[in-house]
């Protein structure tokens, strides 16, 4: 174990040393933050005000941004741990493998290094993004989360790391240079906040594209975040009305549905940990085939 925590120790310092590299990897985020400060949330706001003419400004804008950041957290997630990924193409497109393997050091022990500082990686970022949103969220807007929430939040954040860094590990696998793997990182970036249903709702879709995203993992993790995040918020702006809720709920992806079957919490983490265990040891036999 010294010398997986060795490894991780390393890879650690290699990804924060590269401030552009922790930049790009928060990109998606800082994106999602803009479009919404911007642009996004005016287009929210008004339709929300047209459909709740008795909620305040405050109230509105209160729900706009937990659900917001909700989206912000999961791209962290995401993200952040693919960006960590990228210390092992760096090392084997310059060949450091060549020097770890004439070392005493096991493949087994370098691919637990790999994985462990990536998930670590992912949690230390996602929790510091975590903590600014609910900072802004509670300064800005007077929403401060219960423990409960705050407590249930982080499990889900741990979970959705450990659950897209091995799919990220996995498919960064077959990635050989850091060109590639810097598209590669753009493209998904871009796209995940579509895929995630973060950038607009995914009720404003047609219903097979709503459907299609729904059943992908990444729009589960989101349901997950969502509930926690806008349990007050929502509540405060429906003010007891059910059908609205339940319109809200369906409309911002707060509960989601594949055709006409709704995903429940307990399906989605189902499918987190299912991945996490899967990918991650996929990841790991395909890392060690690469170690050569």
């Amino acid at each position: 174990m010294r010398v997986v925590g060795a490894l991780v120790g390393r890879n650690l310092r290699i990804f924060f040393r590269d401030r552009l590299n922790v930049f790009f990897s928060l990109l998606s985020g800082i994106i999602l933050f803009l479009l919404y400060t911007l642009f996004l949330a005016r287009l929210q706001s008004d339709g929300l005000s047209a459909q709740f003419p008795t909620a305040t400004t405050r109230e509105i804008s209160a729900f706009i941004d937990s659900w917001m950041f909700s989206g912000i957290v999961l791209l962290t997630t995401v993200t952040t741990g693919l960006g960590a990924v990228g210390v092992l193409v760096e090392d084997s497109s310059s060949r450091r493998f060549a020097d770890f393997l004439v070392a005493p050091i096991r493949r087994s022990q370098l691919v637990l290094g790999y994985l462990v500082s990536s998930v670590l990686v992912a949690i230390i970022m996602s929790t510091i993004v975590l903590a600014l949103s609910l900072g802004y969220l509670g300064l800005v807007d007077g929403v401060w989360l219960a423990p409960g929430s705050l407590a249930r939040i982080l499990g889900i954040v741990v979970l959705c790391c450990a659950a897209f860094t091995a799919l990220s590990a996995l498919a960064v696998s077959f990635v050989r240079t850091m060109g590639a793997f810097s598209a590669f990182s753009t493209v998904l970036g871009t796209a995940l906040g579509f895929i995630a249903g973060a950038y607009i709702p995914v009720g404003s879709l047609p219903d097979g594209v709503a459907s299609t995203i729904n059943a992908l993992p990444f729009a589960q993790g989101a349901m997950l975040l969502r509930r926690q995040f806008t349990v007050d918020t929502l509540g405060t702006l429906v003010d007891g009305n059910t059908d609205a809720a339940a319109s809200l709920r369906t409309f911002y992806g707060v509960d989601i549905f594949v055709g006409d079957a709704q995903v429940s919490a307990w399906v989605a983490v189902g499918v987190l940990v299912a991945m996490a265990l899967g990918f991650t040891a996929l990841a790991a036999g395909r890392i060690r085939s690469v170690i050569r």
